[in-house]
C-alpha cells in the first residue's frame, strides 16, 4: 500500500547540506516527492511504500548532516498524487520565518585536501567551501538562506561551480558560497595607503611579510585579524604599542594539534574543544620554555590557542612557515573588530603594515569564540562566531523580548517561543563605535530572525548606555532587571530550572537594589523574583572607578575595615607613599567618593596588591586573574584564611576582616605568595559554602546555581562546586553560556518573560 506524507523539519537545516541528505534518503528507497526550504525550515512530501515511508521517517532526523541540528518534526498524512520522483525544488517565501541560521564552522576535511591538491581546480584557492563548511551567519542578509540573500549575490558561478551547485549528488549542491578561481571572491594585498601591490600570490607575499617580523592585516570570516609572528618578541611587542594593548593576552593560531602539544598541555578533551567545527580559542596551561614570546601572554599560564578555521589561515600558516601567529581582533583596544576594506585601512592604517582583503563582504562583525576546560565541561567565556546565531533553547514558551545586556562583556538576548537568540559578543560599549556596533547587531538579530519585541529588558543601573537606549524604545514595555538576579537567572535558563534555587553570584560590578555596587551575592530566588540572603561585608570605594583601575586602594579599604590603622602603616607604605594612602583614609572617614561595594572582584584586588601581585590593572579583572595565576599547580595542604559570618536584619554578611588579619601574619613571615593565593582562595570557597548549606538547611532548597565573572576562576569553580556537592546539594553553572556579564542578556529575557505584563 502506498502512502504519502508531508514533514516539516524546524532547526538548522538550512545551508548545511539537508535538502541533498534527503533527497539521498528518498532516492534510496526509491521514494517520490520534493523536499525545499521554507522561511519556517525545510519541507518535504515523500510517497511511496508504507513501510519505506515510515523508514523515512524514522530516520530522517536521526541520520541528519553533523552540522545539522533538528529541533522538530511534524508529519501529516496527505492523498497519494501521481509523482515520477523525488525532487529538490526551489525555496519558498513569503510565511513568517521560523528557521535557525547555521553559523560559520571550518573548513572540512574534504576542502582542506582540495586546497593543498596541485591537481584539482580550487588548488590553493583561498574560499574554497561546500556544504559542510565556511562562512554563513556573517554573509547572510535575510532567510531563506540562499544566495541572492547573501553577500555571494555579487559573483556569478561559472559553469563548473554551476553544475555542481545543481546537483544534488555533489557536496557542493546549493553551498550558497560556492566558487573558484574563476568566478568566486579574490585577495588583494595593500599598503598602507590602499595601493594594490602587484604580486602573483598575495598569500604568499603576505606570509613572506610575516616572516620578516611584519603585521599584516587579515581579513577573514567575521572581520580583520591582526596577525605577526608569535614567536618574535620584538614583532610582538611592536604590536603592544601600536594597538595600544598592555598585558593582555593575544589568541595564537597553530597549524596542527602537534603545534598545540609543542605549546601547551593538551588532553583528549582540550583536542576535541581545539577541532570542533566553531574553531574557538582555547585557554590551556602553557608549557615552560617554549618558543612563543612572553610578550603574547605576560603574567599567564595560560596561552589562547585555535586552529585555523579559514583556508586562506591554512595557507598563510603553511606558506610561512611559522610555527605559531598572533591573530588578535583587527581593532585598537575596546573599539569593534574592522569588517569593511576600507574601514579597516582607515582604523588599522597606523597598527598594520599590510593589509590582505578580499571583495567578499562581511555583514557582520563576529569576533573570536573563547572557552576554558573546567570542572569538566567546556566553559564558553565569549560567544561568538561557529556558536552564534545557534539559540539557547528554553525550557518553556516566551513572548516576544529584546533584553540588551549590560554595559561590559555586552550581548542582546532577542527570544520568542522556545529560542532565546544571543548575539556575538559585543564588548565594552565606552565609546561611540561601540555603541553603532551595538545597534548593528540589535537591527541584524531583529531582521534574520523576525522577531518584534514586545517587552525589553534592561540593567537596573541608571547609567548604562543600554538603558538609555531601552529607555528612548517607544511601544514596547520595559523591565528593569537586577544585575545579578539576571545572572541567575540565566544560569537557571541554561539548565532548564523552574522554581527557586539559591544563587551563589560572584562579580566585579553590579546596581543593587539599595543603590550601591553588589559584587558578592547570595540570592534565593528564581525567575519572577529575589531576596538578598547574604553578601561581603561592604567597604569603600575610595576614588570610585579609580579604584577599580589601581587596586591598592582597595587594599587600603579593606584593611582599614579590618582593624586599627596604627597596626597598619609599615604595609600601607608598601602599597603607596604615605600622602597617597593617608588621602584615601581621609575620603573613607569622610565617605567623599567612596561608594560601597559587596564586590567579590574587588576582594580579589585587594588580596592581589597586598601580595604584590598588581597594584594597578591594565584589563578588566587583571589582578584577580595573576593571583589565581600565582597558585600554581601545586596542591598546599595547609588550611584557608578565616571568613567570620554574623547577621544583620535577617542577612548573612561574610566578613573578610578575619581572613585579612591572618594574611598579614603570613606576609610577616614572608610565606610564599603561591601558598598565600591558594589559603584565600579556599577561605573563599569555605565561606560561601558555609551559607549555602545554611540556606539550604533554612529553606529546604537543594539546588545552587553559581554565576558571575568570578566563576571564570577555574580553581573557585571547582572547588566550591566540589565542596556544596560533597554537603549533598545539587550544582548548576554555565557553559554554553558566559558566566560573565555576557550571559546577563539571557538572564534579563528569563525575568522579563515572568513580570506579570
Amino acid at each position: 500500500m502506498e502512502i504519502r506524507k508531508a514533514i516539516g523539519v524546524a532547526g538548522i537545516v538550512q545551508g548545511v547540506g539537508f535538502r541533498p541528505y534527503v533527497y539521498r534518503l528518498a532516492a534510496w528507497r526509491q521514494l517520490r516527492g520534493f523536499v525545499t526550504n521554507t522561511a519556517a525550515g525545510v519541507s518535504i512530501e515523500v510517497q511511496g511504500p508504507a513501510a519505506d515511508v515510515e523508514d523515512f521517517v524514522r530516520r530522517l532526523p536521526v541520520e541528519a548532516p553533523a552540522l545539522a541540528r533538528v529541533t522538530g518534526v511534524t508529519v501529516t498524512e496527505l492523498p497519494c498524487t501521481p509523482e515520477a520522483d523525488f525532487r529538490i525544488v526551489a525555496s519558498r517565501h513569503g510565511d513568517a520565518v521560523q528557521t535557525l541560521i547555521p553559523p560559520d564552522v571550518a573548513t572540512c576535511p574534504a576542502c582542506l585536501r582540495e586546497l593543498l591538491d596541485p591537481a584539482d581546480r580550487r588548488y590553493r584557492y583561498p574560499f574554497i567551501n561546500c556544504t559542510d563548511c565556511g562562512p554563513r551567519f556573517t554573509i547572510t542578509r535575510c532567510l531563506p538562506y540562499d544566495r541572492p540573500y547573501t553577500s555571494m549575490a555579487p559573483f556569478e558561478m561559472c559553469p563548473a561551480c554551476q553544475n555542481e551547485y545543481d546537483d544534488p549528488a555533489d557536496r557542493r549542491f546549493h553551498a550558497q558560497p560556492n566558487g573558484c578561481w574563476e568566478c568566486g571572491p579574490r585577495l588583494q594585498l595593500w599598503e598602507r595607503d590602499e595601493v594594490r601591490l602587484s604580486v602573483a600570490d598575495p598569500v604568499a607575499a603576505a606570509a613572506e611579510a610575516l616572516r620578516c617580523g611584519k603585521i599584516v592585516a587579515v581579513k577573514g570570516v567575521g572581520g580583520f585579524h591582526l596577525a605577526v609572528d608569535a614567536t618574535n618578541a620584538e614583532a610582538v611587542d611592536r604590536l603592544r604599542e601600536r594597538k595600544q594593548r598592555v598585558d593582555k593576552p593575544f589568541a595564537v593560531m597553530i597549524a596542527d594539534l602537534a603545534a598545540a602539544r609543542a605549546f601547551c598541555e593538551v588532553d583528549e578533551p582540550a583536542a576535541a574543544l581545539l577541532q570542533q567545527p566553531q574553531r574557538p580559542i582555547v585557554l590551556l596551561p602553557r608549557r615552560p620554555g617554549t618558543a612563543i614570546a612572553d610578550a603574547v601572554a605576560p603574567f599567564q599560564r595560560t596561552l589562547g590557542l585555535f586552529l585555523p578555521y579559514t583556508p586562506l589561515h591554512h595557507l598563510l600558516l603553511k606558506d610561512s612557515r611559522l610555527p605559531a601567529l598572533v591573530m588578535t581582533s583587527g581593532n585598537r583596544s575596546e573599539e569593534p573588530i574592522a569588517i569593511d576594506n576600507r574601514e579597516a585601512r582607515a582604523r588599522l592604517r597606523t597598527l598594520a603594515d599590510l593589509f590582505l582583503v578580499h571583495d567578499r563582504e562581511i555583514l557582520l562583525r563576529c569576533d573570536d569564540s573563547v572557552v576554558r576546560p573546567a570542572a569538566g565541561r567546556a566553559r564558553v567565556i565569549r560567544r561568538a562566531r561557529g556558536h552564534v546565531p545557534v539559540p539557547i533553547f528554553l525550557h518553556r514558551t516566551v513572548p516576544a523580548i529584546l533584553a540588551v545586556g549590560g554595559e561590559m562583556k555586552n550581548t542582546i538576548c532577542l527570544a520568542q517561543g522556545k529560542h532565546a537568540f544571543l548575539s556575538q559578543h559585543v564588548g565594552e560599549l565606552e565609546n561611540a563605535e561601540a555603541q553603532r556596533f551595538f545597534e548593528e547587531a540589535v537591527a541584524h538579530l531583529q531582521h534574520i530572525a523576525q522577531i518584534t519585541p514586545v517587552v525589553v529588558a534592561h540593567d537596573m543601573h541608571p547609567d548604562y548606555f543600554t538603558t538609555r537606549w531601552a529607555e528612548r524604545r517607544h511601544g514596547v514595555r520595559r523591565v528593569a532587571v537586577q544585575h545579578h538576579h539576571a545572572h541567575l537567572a540565566s544560569c537557571m535558563a541554561e539548565n532548564h530550572l523552574a522554581g527557586e534555587t539559591i544563587g551563589i553570584i560572584l562579580d566585579g560590578t553590579g546596581y543593587g537594589t539599595d543603590g550601591r555596587i553588589w559584587g558578592g551575592e547570595v540570592l534565593v530566588g528564581g525567575y519572577a523574583g529575589f531576596r538578598r540572603a547574604a553578601h561581603l561585608k561592604y567597604v569603600a570605594m575610595p576614588g570610585g572607578e579609580a579604584a577599580v583601575r589601581e587596586p591598592w586602594r582597595m587594599a587600603v579599604a579593606h584593611l582599614a575595615a579590618a582593624m586599627e590603622i596604627e597596626q597598619l602603616e609599615p604595609v600601607l607604605l608598601r602599597l603607596a607613599p604615605e600622602p597617597s594612602w593617608r588621602t584615601l583614609l581621609r575620603m573613607i572617614e569622610r565617605r567623599l567618593n567612596s561608594p560601597l561595594t559587596s564586590s567579590c572582584g574587588r576582594l580579589f584586588d585587594a588580596v592581589a596588591a597586598l601580595l604584590g601581585v598588581r597594584s594597578r590593572v591594565n584589563y578588566e579583572a587583571q589582578a584577580a586573574i595573576e593571583l589565581e595565576a600565582r597558585m600554581g599547580a601545586g596542591n598546599d595542604a595547609r588550611g584557608s584564611y578565616p571568613f567570620a559570618i554574623t547577621e544583620e536584619a535577617g542577612v548573612r554578611i561574610i566578613d573578610p576582616s578575619p581572613m585579612f588579619q591572618e594574611l598579614l601574619r603570613d606576609l610577616a613571615r614572608g610565606e610564599s605568595k603561591s601558598v598565600m593565593s591558594r589559603r584565600f582562595h579556599r577561605g573563599l570557597v569555605d565561606a560561601f559554602s558555609a551559607v549555602a548549606c545554611a540556606l539550604a538547611g533554612e529553606t529546604g532548597l537543594d539546588r545552587v546555581c553559581l554565576s558571575g565573572g568570578s566563576f571564570q576562576n577555574v580553581f573557585l569553580l571547582e572547588q566550591l562546586t566540589a565542596a556544596l556537592e560533597h554537603a549533598g546539594l545539587r550544582v548548576y553553572s554555565q557553559a554554553e553560556v558566559p558566566t560573565g556579564d555576557g550571559g546577563i542578556s539571557l538572564g534579563q529575557a528569563m525575568v522579563a518573560a515572568h513580570v506579570d505584563l
